[in-house]
């Protein structure tokens, strides 16, 4: 392929536009220029990335369609029905005197059969992000029962919420009936966007490190987010902004935070703007970041390989961490591909 100079004041917006194009240090017989790289194998992986961008693109819009069905089955909160008490009658009467009567005859009733201890999990709350609902969790959910967790919750709160104090609230009232019910101290939260900045939100400033244990977010915008400008017209959005006033509140000290946070991002996720942002950097807090490449926003919350990943930040997190504070804040380890 022939490159003459006249295309060099062109590469510079072309990076712009691709940014994960390669760059070209000095070609033969072309003056160097700084801070770019080599054109060799650029079609190469231009073709690499154009084949992945189309891939996630088309995985966002089929997510995008399939959760559109399923949105009406998750507008409803969930219900928990009180178990009933097991009605009487004389039958039943009769069998526990014949059980007394046993009783009595044999003095000395045989020992119980040793019980093998059963590996306690918290309960895992879900929280969905901006004008959605919790049917976004179907697949996560499955996923978590099928591997022992039992007792999964999802909050549903109005996609009219102004405020994401108001909602923080809200997941702090929910998140002690849930304990209250289930008489566990503390639970794991999974948050995606939106929601994962509520129950940070919920964790920092209203003292829920003491109820959450792990903190899970998918594509969450921690430093704020400049996506879509048109979209401040509400509220909720211009919170989401960085700079704003909740921003900057949850960029001040949290000494002695409890909680352990896992924060997963996508190079794909056009809704984070800058991509970094989804990545959580607090000097006081104990962070994992976990880099998630080849999808995009919509399938965070979806894709099966990061469901296995969500199980795994949530089983690592074992009672010998409770109470301790690690001092591993900011860490980018750990990565998952999708192809």
């Amino acid at each position: 392929m022939k490159v003459t100079t006249a295309a060099l004041p062109l590469l510079p917006l072309f990076q712009r536009l691709l940014p994960g194009l390669p760059g070209l240090p000095g070609l033969s017989g072309l003056p160097s220029v700084p801070g770019l790289p080599d054109l060799a194998g650029l079609p190469g992986r231009l073709t690499g990335l154009s084949l992945t961008l189309l891939k996630a693109s088309a995985l966002e819009a089929a997510i995008l369609a399939g959760h559109l069905l399923l949105y009406p089955s998750g507008i409803i909160q969930e219900r928990h029905p009180v178990q009933a008490l097991r009605p009487t009658n004389d039958r039943d009467d009769r069998d526990d005197q014949d059980a007394r009567d046993a009783r009595d005859r044999d003095p000395q009733p045989s020992p119980p059969l040793p019980r093998l201890p059963a590996p306690v999990s918290p309960p895992v709350v879900l929280l969905h992000g901006f004008i959605d609902n919790r049917s976004v969790f179907l697949l996560l959910r499955r996923s978590l029962a099928q591997h022992g967790r039992h007792e999964i919750e999802s909050l549903n709160y109005s996609p009219l919420t102004c405020d994401i104090r108001t909602a923080a609230e809200l997941l702090g009232r929910h998140v002690e009936e849930i304990c209250e019910r289930t008489g566990s101290e503390r639970v794991d939260v999974v948050g995606h966007s939106l929601g994962g900045l509520i129950a940070r939100y919920y964790v920092q400033r209203l003292g829920g490190d003491l109820r959450v244990r792990t903190l899970v977010t998918l594509g969450t915008p921690h430093a704020g987010t400049k996506v879509v400008p048109l979209a401040n017209a509400h509220p909720i959005v211009r919170q989401m902004r960085p700079g704003s006033a909740v921003i900057e509140e949850l960029t001040r000290p949290a000494p002695g935070c409890r909680t352990r946070f896992v924060s997963f991002w996508s190079d794909l996720d056009r809704v984070m703007d800058p991509l970094e942002t989804a990545c959580l950097d607090h000097p006081d807090l104990s962070v994992q970041n976990v880099r998630v490449s080849g999808i995009g926003h919509l399938a965070l919350p979806v894709h099966p390989t990061v469901a296995t990943g969500i199980r795994q930040a949530l089983d690592t997190a074992g009672p010998e961490t409770d109470g301790e504070t690690s001092t591993d804040t900011g860490k980018h380890s750990g990565g998952l591909t999708v192809a």
